[in-house]
C-alpha cells in the first residue's frame, strides 16, 4: 500500500487544511508548549511517577478524576518513596510533612454510600475535623445521567497528569500483565485480572494550562475559588524520562451544554480531523468502540481504494451487564459497519491475552495517526465521550523537520504493538519491514504463536433488546436532547444552584 501524497492535511470534509490537525478554537482549546512531555502506559509506572512527585510539590496539589480510591496502594510491589503507600494516608502524608502545601480532591458524585464502600471516609472525616489544607468535594454540575470522567493531577501548575488512568482500585498492573499477579489485589484482598492503560505527564505552560481548566472545574463544582500557584515549583520525577522535549501540546474537550456553560466537542473534532488526515496507518487502543461519527469516518477512509489502514485494540469484553449490553453491542454493529466498508481488507481488531490465554482489559484511549499525530486522554471512542461526559484529552502532532517528535511517536506505538504481542520493538519493526510496512499485516504475522498475543475479535450479534438501546442512544447519548431529559436537566441544574447558594 502507497502512502498518501505529504503536504497538506485535508479537514473532516476532505478539504486541505494547511494548518495541521491541531487548530485552537476547533480541534483542541488550548495549544501550549511542554519542555518535558512523557507517555506513562500502566498504572504501576505511573503511581510510582506520582508518588516522586507530590512529595516534590511546593503550593498546591489539584486531583480531578472519575473516582478515587483511598486504599489503594500505590507501589504494592517495590517501595521507592518514603512514607504511607495507601492513597489516603499518602495524601495526608504530604500535607502534614509540607507546611504550605494544599490538597484538593475532586471526584465524580456517585453516590455518599458508595463512597464510602470506595474508601473515601477517611478524606471525609479528615475534612470535616481538622485540617483546611486537605480538601475533599464532589463534583454533580452535569446533565442528569453524565457523568465527570476525566483524569487529572496538576501540581503547582509545573507539571501535570493526564490520561486514561483513575487513582482507583482495579488499575494498578506492570506492562508484563501476568496471568496472576500476587501484587494485583483489592484492598479486600481479592484478585483481579491483568489490565493496560496509559497516561501523560508535561511540564511547562501546558502543565500550568491545565491547572487553570482543573481550578474552572473546581469552581463550577463548588463554587469555591482556587489560588493560582507561585512560579518556580518543579516537581517533575527524576524516573520519568521524557519521550518528547519542547513540543506544542493541544488540549481538547468534551463538556456537555449545563446551566450557562456551552457545549463543547473539541475531542470529536480531533478525531475526526486525525482520521481525515491519516495516509498509511491508524491505530486505536479503546477500552469501547461505539462512537456513530467515528465509525463512520473510520468507514469512509477504509472505504477509500488507497486509505489508511486501522488497527483497534480493546478488551474482549466490557465490565458488567449493562456495560456490555450498550457497549458491546454498539460496537457489534460498528464493526459490522466497518467491515462493508473495508473494500481492501485494511481493517483490524483484536484483543490482547496473557501468557496463558486470560484476556488483559484495556482501558487505554490512545490514537496513533502515522508517524505524525499522538493523543492520550479520558475519552472514550463512544456516543458520551463526544458530547455528554466531562472529558479531557492530549495530542502533539510533529512537524516538519522535527524527526525527533516522529521518531517519539513511532516509538510509542511500535512500544504499545509489542507489549501486546509479548515481543520487542525490533521484531516489530522487522515484521512490518518484511510486510512492506504494514502494521496489519505485521501483527498478523507476529501473532502466530502460542503464548502472550493479539487474538481477532469477533464479538456476536446482539440480540433485539440490544440492538433497541443502542439505536435509541438509551445508555450511550451523544448529547442532551430528548424532552425528558431535558427537563431533568433544568430541574437538576435549578435544584443545584440553590445547594450551592444555601451551602
Amino acid at each position: 500500500m502507497e502512502p498518501r501524497r505529504e503536504g497538506a492535511v485535508p479537514d473532516p470534509a476532505g478539504a486541505p487544511s494547511p494548518a495541521g490537525v491541531l487548530r485552537p478554537g476547533d480541534t483542541c482549546w488550548r495549544l501550549e508548549r511542554a519542555r518535558r512531555m512523557a507517555v506513562l502506559v500502566d498504572a504501576a509506572d505511573y503511581f510510582s511517577a506520582l508518588k516522586h512527585a507530590l512529595l516534590r510539590a511546593r503550593h498546591q496539589i489539584l486531583l480531578i478524576g472519575w473516582d478515587f480510591d483511598t486504599r489503594i496502594r500505590l507501589e504494592p510491589d517495590r517501595r521507592t518513596v518514603d512514607g504511607p503507600d495507601r492513597l489516603g494516608r499518602f495524601l495526608i502524608h504530604c500535607v502534614g510533612s509540607r507546611p504550605d502545601v494544599c490538597v484538593n480532591v475532586l471526584k465524580w458524585r456517585l453516590s455518599m454510600v458508595q463512597a464510602g464502600l470506595r474508601g473515601m471516609t477517611p478524606l471525609f472525616v479528615l475534612d470535616w475535623m481538622t485540617n483546611e489544607r486537605l480538601r475533599y468535594r464532589l463534583a454533580s454540575d452535569h446533565p442528569v445521567g453524565a457523568c465527570h470522567h476525566q483524569k487529572i493531577v496538576v501540581i503547582d501548575d509545573a507539571l501535570a497528569f493526564c490520561g486514561g488512568i483513575d487513582m482507583t482500585t482495579d488499575r494498578w498492573d506492570t506492562p508484563a500483565h501476568h496471568d496472576h499477579d500476587h501484587f494485583r489485589r483489592r484492598p479486600n484482598g481479592w484478585r483481579y485480572g491483568p489490565f493496560h492503560d496509559v497516561t501523560t505527564a508535561v511540564d511547562g505552560e501546558a502543565a500550568r494550562a491545565l491547572g487553570e481548566l482543573g481550578r474552572r472545574r473546581w469552581k463550577s463544582a463548588t463554587g469555591q475559588d482556587l489560588p493560582v500557584p507561585p512560579p518556580g515549583s518543579d516537581p517533575w520525577p527524576g524516573i520519568v524520562r521524557p519521550r518528547f522535549r519542547d513540543v506544542d501540546v493541544a488540549i481538547a474537550r468534551t463538556h456537555p451544554e449545563y446551566g450557562d456553560q456551552e457545549e463543547v466537542r473539541e475531542i470529536e473534532r480531533l478525531w475526526l480531523a486525525a482520521i481525515a488526515s491519516a495516509r498509511r496507518t491508524i491505530y486505536i487502543e479503546a477500552q469501547y468502540f461505539a462512537s456513530r461519527r467515528i465509525g463512520k469516518a473510520l468507514g469512509r477512509r477504509l472505504a477509500e481504494p488507497d486509505g489508511p489502514e486501522v488497527v483497534v485494540v480493546t478488551p474482549l469484553a466490557t465490565k458488567g451487564w449493562l456495560e456490555e449490553t450498550a457497549m458491546g453491542s454498539a460496537r457489534a454493529h460498528l464493526l459490522a459497519h466497518l467491515r462493508e466498508a473495508d473494500r481492501g481488507g485494511r481493517f483490524r481488531i483484536y484483543t490482547p491475552r496473557a501468557e496463558r490465554g486470560r484476556p488483559i482489559y484495556v482501558h487505554a484511549k490512545v490514537l496513533v495517526v502515522d508517524d505524525r499525530l499522538l493523543r492520550v486522554g479520558s475519552s472514550n471512542v463512544n456516543n458520551r465521550s463526544m458530547g455528554f461526559d466531562t472529558e479531557c484529552d492530549l495530542a502533539i502532532e510533529a512537524p516538519p523537520g522535527r524527526e525527533d517528535v516522529t521518531s517519539g511517536i513511532l516509538d510509542l506505538r511500535d512500544g504499545l504493538v509489542a507489549e501486546h504481542l509479548g515481543r520487542t520493538v525490533e521484531e516489530v519493526r522487522g515484521a512490518m519491514a518484511a510486510c512492506g510496512g504494514s502494521l496489519a499485516a505485521a501483527v498478523e504475522v507476529l501473532r502466530q504463536r502460542p503464548g502472550r498475543t493479539l487474538a481477532p475479535l469477533d464479538p456476536p450479534e446482539p440480540g433485539a433488546a440490544a440492538s433497541f438501546i443502542v439505536e435509541n442512544e438509551i445508555l450511550d447519548p451523544e448529547r442532551v436532547r430528548s424532552p425528558v431529559q431535558s427537563m431533568l436537566h433544568r430541574f437538576h441544574g435549578t435544584w443545584r444552584r440553590h445547594r450551592m447558594r444555601g451551602a
